[in-house]
């Protein structure tokens, strides 16, 4: 089994469907094996709330990889929109006639409306849209 970065709920849930996939299908395996050990290896690759929504799936209720991932992505859409609000952080940059003030200020406004994020990412950032 491939080392796959455990998905946590909080990145976009297609783009970690695809690497999942991609790595499990690198494997050489047959192509009756590989359905079988998507669904069966997907639940060791979550971890926080990813990992209590699929503890919380009925049982018997999903029957293919397909109907997987379909769940998986559904449930976890709102991470897309927190990578989207995050790389449209970059495009706030300060006005040539903004003092440094009044752009941090509108910075942090924008910054609010995001989910934690670390501290040395919001500060690089920031700097990125200053004018120096």
């Amino acid at each position: 089994m491939p080392e796959i970065p455990k998905y946590n709920g909080t990145t976009d849930p297609n783009v970690y469907v695809t690497s999942y996939t991609c790595a499990i299908k690198g494997n050489d395996l047959e192509d009756d094996e590989i359905e079988s050990v998507l669904l069966d290896k997907f639940r060791e690759t979550l971890s926080k709330g990813a990992m209590i929504w699929y503890h919380n799936l009925p049982p018997n209720s999903i029957d293919s990889f397909a109907m997987l991932t379909y769940s998986f992505v559904k449930e976890h859409v709102g991470a897309i929109k927190v990578e989207t609000r995050k790389s449209n952080l970059f495009k706030v940059r300060q006005k040539d006639d903004e003092m440094l003030r009044e752009f941090v200020s509108r910075f942090q406004m924008e910054q609010m409306d995001l989910p934690l994020v670390a501290d040395d990412w919001v500060v690089h950032v920031c700097t990125h849209g200053l004018n120096i």
